[in-house]
C-alpha cells in the first residue's frame, strides 16, 4: 500500500491480486453463497481503497484496514437486503448450498456426500443466523485467522468485547448445532 501511495501503480494491481480472493471469501461467508453481486462488492471494496489512498496510514496491517472496509460494506448490504426483501414468484428457487464443492466427490459414497452437504448447509445456516457483529467476528477468527486485536480493530470494538462476542457466538452455535452432534454420535 505504501508503494502504491508513492506512485507505483503496479503495487495496486498486486494488492488486488493478493487480496481479492480473501475479500470475496469474506463477503461469501458473511452474506452467503446465494447473495447476488459478490463480485461487484469486491470491486466496491477496491474502489473504496482507491478513494482512501491518500488518507491511508499504516497504523495496523493492511489486511485489517481492508477487512474494516469489507465489514462496513457487509453491514450496508445486510441493511439494504432487509429493506428490499421482496421475493419474485417468477424467480427460480435454489436450495441453499447449490453448487457446493465437496472433496473427492467422485470417490465419495453418495450417502456420505449427501450427509456432508447437509452438515455444511446446517452449519452455514446457523452462522448466518448470528447477529452481524458475532458473525463477522467468528468468520474473521475461524476462516481468516485474525487475532482478537485485529478483529477488534475491524469491528471498532475492544479486544475484550471481541473475546466475549466470539464466546457468545460459539455458545449460540453449539446450542443450535446440538442436534447435529447427537445425530453424528449415532
Amino acid at each position: 500500500m505504501g508503494a502504491w501511495q508513492r506512485g507505483d501503480e503496479q503495487a495496486f494491481h498486486e494488492l488486488v491480486e493478493a487480496y481479492s480472493g480473501r475479500v470475496y471469501a469474506l463477503l461469501t461467508r458473511f452474506l452467503g453463497r446465494a447473495h447476488p453481486g459478490r463480485e461487484d462488492l469486491v470491486q466496491e471494496v477496491f474502489l473504496r481503497v482507491v478513494k482512501a489512498r491518500a488518507r491511508y496510514t499504516p497504523s495496523a496491517q493492511f489486511s485489517t484496514w481492508l477487512y474494516t472496509i469489507v465489514w462496513r460494506i457487509c453491514i450496508n448490504e445486510t441493511e439494504r437486503d432487509a429493506r428490499r426483501s421482496v421475493v419474485s414468484l417468477d424467480a427460480p428457487v435454489l436450495e441453499d448450498g447449490a453448487g457446493l464443492m465437496l472433496p473427492d466427490e467422485v470417490e465419495m459414497d453418495p450417502l456420505e456426500g449427501v450427509a456432508r452437504a447437509d452438515v455444511i448447509r446446517t452449519v452455514r445456516a446457523a452462522i448466518a443466523e448470528l447477529p452481524d457483529a458475532q458473525r463477522i467476528a467468528i468468520v474473521l477468527a475461524r476462516y481468516h485467522s485474525l487475532s482478537f486485536a485485529e478483529i477488534a480493530e475491524v469491528v471498532g470494538s475492544s479486544e475484550k468485547a471481541i473475546k466475549s462476542m466470539i464466546h457468545r457466538a460459539r455458545e449460540t452455535l453449539r446450542a443450535r448445532l446440538k442436534p447435529l452432534f447427537k445425530r453424528e454420535a449415532i
